[in-house]
């Protein structure tokens, strides 16, 4: 798998371009601000809808237009397919696969597996659960079209609980209506664990190992799915915590609430982890996500990274790039002093300059 062209419109600080990769190592190099991250935005887009940043549509669109577009080949199994996202200002955004638009925003998942990494990426350890719930939803919606329509249930069940427990705050009479949407809620969310149980337990695996490879063995991690409460328990504790819920207005339980411990040699290195610990678990933790992917449908993800050399130590940037054998990657950088001595071949080299792409010659810069 991978992308063959993106084409941008009103995109970001893009007006008109369109670029050509290679199937292997492709380069984006140009000062910081004139475009480089949003082209890998765009493509990160196309395959999950949404932006890594977790920007809005409208945010997505050049300053001065109402709408913006993106039309994205890649090839698939030696077939190329088309991916267009028509991205409006005022209305939802309009997804076409090969020409067909689609209804729900689920039938993209799958069609196009890409893994992102940025210099954000490495605090995903030490940041608060709502980044690694964020991980979670993310790379299971990719994997499992199912879980993602589980999220939009689940969010809407939730949403509505929650206006019901201000509204009983005022009109007690309403609490009658709380056992209906508690028992929605409540199956909703135990299938969404359950997902994330086997999910963790993959990654945990792969982790595990990888990390071992990163440090000589010196260190040993856990990855461990922490949930806010089991699945056969999740009832109980929704009944249990009602009159707590009623009085703040919100629902304390739930797969909304969860998080993933990881442990080094049995620290938890979220709070008490070095910046080492925290930057070598998050390199372990993206480079599990190629792995998982390709074990679950057989194809490698697109690896976009963006800027993330320059925030790694030499150990950890050999160990990466050494990784990335046979998958399609694209790299930003602000210069191409770290691949002069020739750690890998560079396939192409794309200059990006206020909104401009232009391919260079790689012969010129002497790569050994």
């Amino acid at each position: 798998m991978y992308v063959e062209s993106v084409e941008l419109n009103q995109y970001r600080n893009y007006d008109s371009v369109k670029v050509d990769f290679s199937p292997g190592i492709n380069i984006l190099y140009g000062d910081n601000a004139q475009g480089k991250t949003n082209l890998l935005e765009a493509i990160y887009v196309s395959g999950t809808s949404r932006s890594h940043r977790g920007t809005r549509d409208r945010d997505l669109i050049r300053f001065d237009q109402d709408e913006a577009h993106i039309r994205l080949m890649f090839r698939k199994e030696e077939l190329s397919h088309r991916l267009d996202l028509h991205l409006k200002k005022k209305k939802a955004k309009g997804i076409a696969i090969d020409g067909l638009p689609i209804r729900k925003v689920s039938e993209l998942f799958g069609m196009l597996h890409v893994v992102f990494f940025s210099p954000e990426d490495l605090s995903i350890i030490k940041n608060g659960p709502a980044e690694r719930r964020r991980f979670l939803d993310m790379e299971l919606s990719q994997l499992d079209r199912g879980y993602y329509a589980l999220m939009v249930s689940y969010h809407k069940l939730l949403q509505e609980r929650n206006n019901l427990l201000k509204q009983i705050y005022y009109a007690p009479t309403l609490r009658e209506t709380l056992d209906a949407w508690d028992e929605q809620l409540v199956r909703t969310g135990e299938a969404i664990i359950d997902k994330r149980d086997v999910f963790v337990d993959k990654i945990h695996r792969m982790m595990r190992e990888i990390h071992g490879s990163l440090t000589g063995g010196q260190e040993e991690m856990e990855v461990h799915y922490e949930p806010s409460v089991e699945t056969y328990l999740f009832g109980d504790k929704l009944f249990e915590q009602r009159e707590r819920d009623i009085q703040s207005g919100t629902t304390s339980v739930g797969p909304h609430r969860d998080d993933i411990g990881f442990l080094v040699n049995g620290t938890d290195i979220r709070r008490y982890g070095s910046q080492g610990q925290q930057r070598t678990a998050a390199l372990s933790l993206k480079l599990a996500e190629i792995r998982l992917i390709e074990e679950i449908t057989g194809d490698k993800p697109v690896l976009l990274l963006d800027d993330v050399l320059s925030e790694l130590d030499h150990n950890r940037q050999n160990y990466l790039l050494d990784s990335i054998s046979g998958i399609q990657t694209i790299i930003s950088c602000t210069g191409l002093d770290e691949f002069v001595q020739g750690r890998i071949t560079l396939d192409r080299i794309l200059r990006v300059d206020r909104g401009t792409v232009l391919t260079e010659n790689r012969d010129l810069f002497e790569l050994l």
